[in-house]
């Protein structure tokens, strides 16, 4: 199946812009944040801590809802979910 991703800011310099990757039917969150680690390659420790977790900061979202930490291993993706991916934001 096809997941698109949108990465923002510096996070679209490390993954691109507008990205699609394949994951196999049935997989969960955790396993397309796998494969952006993987893409990510050596910038990965900007999104990613050394052990290969999401870092507390990221923001993540699957079809324009935001998703939590405790469901990344469970949130089962379908074929043509978007998910992005931002660092923090502030504003003033």
């Amino acid at each position: 199946m096809k997941v698109r991703v949108k990465a923002f800011a510096r996070f679209r310099e490390i993954l691109g812009s507008d990205l699609s990757i394949d994951l196999p039917d049935g997989a969960v969150m955790a396993t397309a944040l796998s494969a952006l680690r993987d893409i990510a390659g050596d910038e990965s420790g900007i999104i990613f801590d050394e052990d290969g977790a999401l870092r507390a900061h990221v923001i993540l979202m699957r079809n324009g809802k935001r998703v939590k930490r405790s469901d990344l291993d469970t949130l089962v993706l379908a074929d043509g979910d978007e998910v992005a991916i931002f660092p923090p934001v502030a504003g003033g």
